[in-house]
């Protein structure tokens, strides 16, 4: 299939959404496909958006063009970091595309307000059919603009030559998919995986953001573990949740009662900075969610010790459901039936020694199995151990470390994990974040999937992280 092709492909989807208003942001496409793309201007036939010594540019780009040029020229198109409804994007070495004194350049995510704003661009119309131009989320009346060739956000003009100068094209990527790139597209943590109707989904925490201050939650499935469906964004603690506003942290997802409960950690910008558990519902594992009690579920002053954050459900295979969560200090506690409800006489704390946070608890051949994350998220030791036990509240036996960094090929942090089991089968897969390869930290990471294998004895074999 030739570039032509592929770009007129990409097209038509654009050219096909809905375009909506939303408060206090221009009008925007509804949506934009996420993923690789290059973008070419429209006036301009051949010369694609490209950064050269981090300042944006068109520039030709063939076929025949260096591999660095095609790396150049290929952006990752992500939900926008000060808005879900606007994008990103993101190149191929982990910077982001962004304005500065009105130039477009490409920077590290510092992940402050400010950077998420100067680094999100709402869709509209372009000036020809099926195309895009981008205007400014923080100065909406500003479009990106090629003048000699440079990228500049410059004030909207209603004129032919500017409406042109402003638009582009979503083409194919000139670059092909990097090898050391993540399950998704973007920066995401803290995955938890889940097979519901012999589906796989994924409920991370959308990363980027300093002090970790996301405010919403998205969901991608898969029937494969590698092609990863965009759900988009399931709950979003701005207007979804009464008493949080931020820190939209480490979601787990149960099914039960026909239903789908999303259990979730939450902040407020302002007041109080303790973190609270709280619990949404839905009748599809997509959502939308909705506050199921329109408080907390755990409060952050109900239980003395640790910090009030990574909530985990498992199920046994008596129906029973056990919540565990906890910084610090592990704590475990059955679920009533309506899993929105326990008795707090009855928790108990669980915690194992290298415990830090992120418990998670699944059950293989009777055996149970108590896993979590050691060191901090900050940390490229970042690492995971674990132990067996008899039952979901323990006694446990610690078995050691499982999965950590591999400096040798750039991975680094690997942790915040979730487990899920291929259906019908005792093939296994363990799903984790990393300091996204190559330029992340401990609030840019990125999601991964590997094998997870275990001995004759049930114990697990180390988990060799991949790029």
């Amino acid at each position: 299939m030739t570039m032509r092709l592929r770009s007129l492909l990409v097209l038509s989807a654009v050219a096909a959404a809905a375009f909506v208003v939303v408060a206090e942001e221009p009008a925007h496409a509804a949506t934009l496909p996420t993923g690789a793309r290059s973008l070419e201007a429209v006036n301009q036939a051949g010369r694609y958006v490209r950064h050269a010594d981090h300042l944006a540019r068109i520039d030709p780009v063939t076929s025949s063009s260096a591999n660095q040029v095609k790396l150049d020229a290929t952006f990752t198109v992500v939900n926008g970091l000060a808005s879900p409804n606007c994008y990103s994007f993101q190149t191929k070495t982990g910077l982001f595309l962004r304005h500065r004194d009105y130039r477009l350049r490409v920077d590290p995510n510092t992940g402050d307000a400010t950077f998420r704003a100067d680094a999100t661009f709402c869709a509209v119309d372009g000036s020809v059919s099926g195309s895009v131009a981008l205007t400014s989320y923080n100065y909406p009346d500003r479009r990106i603009r090629h003048r000699d060739f440079a990228l500049w956000l410059d004030a909207y003009q209603d004129t032919a030559t500017f409406r042109a100068d402003s638009s582009f094209r979503l083409a194919a990527p000139w670059a092909p998919r990097n090898t050391k790139g993540p399950v998704l597209p973007g920066l995401f943590a803290d995955p938890h995986i889940a097979v519901f109707n012999g589906r796989y989904y994924l409920y991370p925490t959308t990363d980027g953001y300093a002090g970790w201050a996301g405010t919403y939650y998205k969901a991608f499935s898969s029937t494969d573990l590698v092609n990863w469906t965009d759900h988009g964004v399931i709950l979003d603690h701005g207007p979804d949740v009464s008493w949080a506003d931020n820190s939209a942290w480490a979601p787990a997802v149960a099914s039960a009662n026909g239903r789908y409960y999303l259990y979730f950690s939450g902040g407020a910008a302002s007041g109080s900075t303790a973190k609270q558990l709280g619990v949404a519902v839905a009748d599809s594992p997509t959502g939308p969610f909705r506050d199921a009690l329109g408080r907390p579920l755990v409060r952050a002053d109900q239980f003395a010790g640790g910090q009030t954050i990574d909530p985990m459900v498992f199920t046994d295979d008596d129906g029973q459901s056990y919540l565990y969560w906890g910084q610090g200090v592990a704590r475990a506690v059955r679920l009533n039936a309506d899993m929105t409800s326990f008795d707090p006489t009855q928790a108990r704390v669980v915690t194992p020694a290298g415990y830090n946070e992120a418990p998670f608890v699944f059950k293989r051949n009777g055996l149970y199995y108590f896993m979590w994350s050691e060191g901090d998220t900050r940390s490229e030791d970042y690492r995971v151990g674990y132990a067996t036990g008899s039952s979901p509240l323990g006694p446990w036996t610690a078995r050691g470390v499982v999965l950590q960094k591999r400096l040798e090929v750039g991975i680094r942090g690997t942790g915040h994990h979730s487990v899920v089991r291929a259906p019908n089968s005792d093939t296994w897969y363990i799903a984790y974040h990393r300091f996204a390869v190559p330029a992340g930290n401990g609030t840019n990471r990125e999601t991964a999937i590997d094998r997870m294998e275990f001995n004759a004895d049930g114990t697990i074999r180390p988990v060799v992280p991949t790029l």
